[in-house]
C-alpha cells in the first residue's frame, strides 16, 4: 500500500502545475517506493497512462524529461528500465566537446534545464525577493541595446543563470555552470541577433512577470515555452539515436 499512497501523494501536491511536471514526479516516486533497482523494468506506458491517469503524450514527454535526467533508460520493444547514468549523462551532455548540437542533443539538454528551472519553481516563489526580481529586469533589458549574437547568448545565460540563483544551491549552480559552453551553442544557433531583442526579451520578460505576479502556472508555461523555442534551427542528424 505504501507505493500506491506517496504517488497519490504526489499527485495531489501536483495538481496546481503541468501535467507533465505531475508525472515526472510520480514516476521518480514510484521508483523510489517500489524500491526498484538498477536492470529494474518500469510499468509499460500503457499501464502508466492507467495508474497515472494521463494521456500517452503525457507519459512520453515524462519518460522524455526523466530519461535526459539520466533515471531511466528506453529501448524499442524493452521499455523503460532503471538506470544510474546521472553523473555520465550530465558529462556527456555538457562536455566542452558538445559543439555540433542535432535536435536530439537540444531535446536533451532543455530537458534537462527544464528539470533545474521550471521544476524548482516553488522553491523559487518562496525565496522570491523584490531584490530579484529587479535583477531580473535589468538583465533582460540589456538584451534590447546588444547587436552581437554572442555577447546576447553571454546575456541570456546570465539572466537564467540569476534565475536559478534564486534557490541559493551551490550544487545546483555548479552543474549549470559545467552546462554552459552547449547551452551558448544552443542559444546561438537556435535565435537571430533580431530575435534576441524582440522574441527573446518578450518572452524574457513574461517570465519575470509572472514570477513577479507569484503566478506559478504562466511562470512554467511561460519559462518551457521559451526553453523549446529554436527547436526547429537544429538539423535532425542523430535525431534517431537513443
Amino acid at each position: 500500500m505504501k507505493p500506491k499512497t506517496r504517488v497519490a501523494a504526489v499527485k495531489t501536491r501536483s495538481s496546481r502545475g503541468s501535467a507533465v511536471d505531475a508525472v515526472v514526479e510520480q514516476i521518480r516516486a514510484l521508483i523510489a517506493d517500489a524500491g526498484l533497482k538498477v536492470g529494474d523494468n518500469l510499468p509499460t506506458e500503457r499501464e502508466l497512462c492507467i495508474q497515472f491517469n494521463a494521456s500517452r503524450n503525457t507519459v512520453r514527454e515524462a519518460m522524455r524529461i526523466v530519461k535526459a535526467y539520466g533515471l531511466v533508460d528506453v529501448r524499442p520493444k524493452v521499455g523503460a528500465t532503471i538506470t544510474d547514468n546521472r553523473m555520465s549523462r550530465a558529462f556527456e551532455l555538457f562536455s566542452f566537446n558538445t559543439m555540433e548540437v542535432s535536435r536530439k542533443t537540444f531535446n536533451d539538454v532543455q530537458a534537462f534545464r527544464d528539470l533545474l528551472e521550471v521544476g524548482s519553481v516553488d522553491q523559487l516563489l518562496d525565496r522570491l525577493t523584490d531584490q530579484d526580481i529587479e535583477d531580473l529586469y535589468g538583465i533582460n533589458n540589456r538584451l534590447a541595446e546588444i547587436s552581437d549574437i554572442q555577447e546576447a547568448s553571454e546575456v541570456d545565460y546570465d539572466f537564467h543563470t540569476r534565475l536559478i540563483s534564486i534557490l541559493g544551491n551551490d550544487a545546483i549552480m555548479d552543474v549549470y555552470k559545467v552546462m554552459k559552453p552547449v547551452v551558448l551553442r544552443i542559444m546561438q544557433k537556435g535565435k537571430t541577433r533580431r530575435s534576441y531583442k524582440t522574441e527573446t526579451y518578450s518572452e524574457h520578460a513574461g517570465v519575470i512577470d509572472a514570477l513577479a505576479a507569484r503566478d506559478r502556472l504562466a511562470f512554467q508555461y511561460r519559462l518551457r515555452s521559451h526553453l523549446m523555442i529554436g527547436f526547429k534551427n537544429f538539423s535532425e542528424e542523430m535525431e534517431a539515436a537513443v
